[in-house]
């Protein structure tokens, strides 16, 4: 993978060691380390090593070699603490879906109880729906492959 960098960018500069971090895994292509929040002890962040924006900047080539280092890293943040119960997976893109820094990146937000303090809802607005409404959404998504 090659390795470009925006100078302007807080986690391009935390790649190059300009900005220390709690990093608790790093290879040639991603880098993985403690997000400052700390959202739930053991919050992760794991950055390709390469500026990218978001997901829809990605080819196939990223995608595999980022995503396939992300079950060995979750698995790692929660091998490490045995109260760990679960983990969510966060992957924001754009200012309106939170994403607060613009080089890509995934929360492993680890889960110890369901009183954590960390929220995420999704809302049933199946009732608003029927088939012909879903058909049309389903259209409109496939029709993007042709």
């Amino acid at each position: 993978m090659t390795h470009d960098y925006d100078d302007d960018c807080i986690f391009c500069k935390i790649i190059k060691g300009e900005i220390p971090s709690y990093t608790v895994y790093e290879d040639d292509d991603v880098k993985a380390f403690l997000d400052i929040s700390q959202g739930t002890p053991g919050h992760t962040l794991v950055i390709p090593k390469t500026h990218v924006p978001d997901i829809f900047a990605y080819d196939a080539d990223l995608a595999a070699t980022v995503f396939a280092k992300i079950p060995m890293i979750a698995r790692a943040v929660r091998d490490a603490n045995p109260a760990i119960n679960g983990m969510n997976i966060v992957n924001n893109n754009g200012e309106v879906a939170y994403q607060s820094v613009f080089h890509s990146h995934f929360h492993l937000v680890p889960r110890y109880t369901d009183q954590d303090d960390f929220k995420m809802l999704f809302k049933d607005n199946s009732a608003n729906y029927d088939d012909a409404k879903y058909a049309a959404i389903q259209a409109q998504i496939q029709a993007q492959f042709n």
